[in-house]
C-alpha cells in the first residue's frame, strides 16, 4: 500500500489515543441491561441489519461494555432497518424515556440533525457513531477517506500488476479497466470512501469505465449494476472497487454469473466472514477490516463518561465536534491468519467450513500448513 509516513503516523497516533480512552474495555452481550444503583440511561440507535457487523458485533459489544462500566445504567437499543422515519420515532421514544446520552448511527445524516436538535432541547447529549452528524457532541468512527485510499491503492496496484503479466493478451494501448461500486449516495462515509478512492487512482494507468452509488449499500442492486456493466464493457473489466463486503459479494456474484474465471480483482470493506472466505477462495482480493468491537467499546466507554459528567479525551476534531478516529487494516489472503484468526475475529472453525476446506488448506490455516507452523 502506498501510504505516506506522515499519514501513517497520524493513524497510529489515533489508535494509541483511542486505546487510552478505552482503558482496556472489551466484551459482548445483548439486549437491555440495568443493574445496581440507577445512574442514568444510554440509548443506542443503529441504522440497519443487512450489514452483518451491526447485530453480530456493534450491538452486543456496546451493551456489554456499557453494562460492565456502569452497572447502574439502563441501556436501550433500537435498529431502524434503513428507515430514517423509523429511526426518528425510535429516538423520540428513547428521549421520552429519559435517555441521557444517545449514541446515534444515522440512517440519513441530514435527517438526523433533527434528532440532535430534539436531544439538545431535552438536555441529552448525542454521540455520532460511525457516521458524522452535524451538531453532535462527540463523534466515534474510522477515517473513511483513508479506507477509500486503502481500497484504491490495493485495486490499482493489483490490476496494474496483473495487466502487465497479460500485456500480450490485450489490444495495443488498451489500459486496464475498472468499475467503481460506491456505497449509498446519502451516506457521508460512502462519499468519503469515494474521495479516498479517487485520490488513490489519480495518475494511475487505469481507465475508470463507470462508477455508481449503490442505493442502501444493497448487494442485490450491486449485482444488477455490475451485470449491466459487464455486458456494456465485455472483456474490459479487470477490477471492481466495491466499497464494502456486501457490495463485493454482489459484484462477485455478477462476475461468476457472467462466467468470468478468474473474477475481476474485487475489493471490500468490513471484514465480514463471507468476505474472508471469498478472499481465501480467490474470489475477492481484499477487505478493509475495522475492529467494530473496538469501535463499539470506545463508544460505550465514551457514553458512560459523558453520562457521568466527565471530560473524555478525544483524538481530533471534525467540523467542530470532538472526535475519536480508529485505524482500519487492509486484509488480503496473506493477512487472514495474523489479523483475522490470531486477532480472534473469526476462528478457523468458523472460516473453514466444508465449502472452504481446500482454500483454508492452501492458505495454511488447516491441514499440513497448520501443522508446520
Amino acid at each position: 500500500m502506498r501510504l505516506s509516513a506522515r499519514r501513517l503516523r497520524g493513524v497510529l497516533a489515533g489508535v494509541v489515543a483511542a486505546g487510552l480512552l478505552l482503558g482496556g474495555c472489551a466484551g459482548g452481550g445483548g439486549g437491555r441491561e440495568a443493574t445496581g444503583a440507577p445512574e442514568g440511561t444510554i440509548g443506542l440507535l443503529l441504522p440497519e441489519a443487512q450489514t452483518a457487523r451491526y447485530e453480530a458485533s456493534d450491538r452486543p459489544t456496546f451493551v456489554a461494555v456499557a453494562g460492565r462500566r456502569c452497572p447502574g445504567c439502563t441501556v436501550l437499543y433500537a435498529n431502524a432497518a434503513q428507515d430514517a422515519a423509523a429511526q426518528l420515532q425510535q429516538a423520540e421514544s428513547m428521549l421520552a424515556q429519559g435517555v441521557d446520552v444517545l449514541v446515534l448511527d444515522a440512517v440519513d445524516t441530514v435527517a438526523a440533525v433533527g434528532i440532535v436538535a430534539q436531544a439538545r432541547r431535552l438536555g441529552a447529549q448525542v454521540i455520532a457513531y460511525d457516521r458524522f452528524v452535524d451538531g453532535a457532541d462527540y463523534y466515534v468512527s474510522y477515517d473513511y477517506e483513508f479506507i477509500g485510499f486503502l481500497l484504491g491503492s490495493a485495486l490499482a496496484g493489483t490490476v496494474t500488476e496483473r495487466a502487465a503479466e497479460r500485456a500480450g493478451e490485450r489490444p495495443d494501448g488498451e489500459r486496464p479497466g475498472v468499475l467503481l461500486a460506491h456505497g449509498s449516495a446519502t451516506d457521508p462515509n460512502a462519499l468519503a470512501i469515494a474521495a479516498g478512492t479517487r485520490r488513490a487512482l489519480e495518475g494511475e494507468d487505469i481507465d475508470v469505465l463507470a462508477e455508481h452509488y449503490t442505493p442502501d449499500w444493497s448487494p442485490d442492486k450491486a449485482t444488477e449494476w455490475t451485470e449491466a456493466m459487464l455486458t456494456q464493457f465485455p472483456g474490459r473489466v479487470d477490477g471492481i472497487l466495491a466499497a464494502n463486503d456486501a457490495i463485493a459479494g454482489g459484484a462477485v456474484a455478477a462476475a461468476k454469473a457472467a462466467g468470468l474465471d478468474p473474477v475481476p480483482v474485487t475489493t471490500g470493506q468490513d471484514g465480514e466472514l463471507a468476505a474472508v472466505q471469498r478472499i481465501l477462495a480467490g474470489d475477492q482480493f481484499m477487505t478493509v477490516y475495522k475492529a467494530t468491537d473496538q469501535q463499539a467499546s470506545t463508544a460505550a466507554e465514551l457514553a458512560v463518561r459523558v453520562l457521568r459528567g466527565q471530560d473524555p479525551r478525544t483524538t481530533t476534531v471534525t467540523e467542530g465536534v470532538p472526535t475519536v478516529l480508529l485505524a482500519p487494516r487492509a486484509v488480503a489472503a496473506a493477512d487472514v491468519e495474523h489479523v483475522i484468526v490470531d486477532g480472534h475475529v473469526y476462528s478457523t472453525d468458523e472460516i473453514c467450513v466444508p465449502a472452504y476446506e481446500d482454500a483454508c488448506e492452501r492458505a495454511g490455516l488447516t491441514g499440513a500448513g497448520e501443522a508446520s507452523r
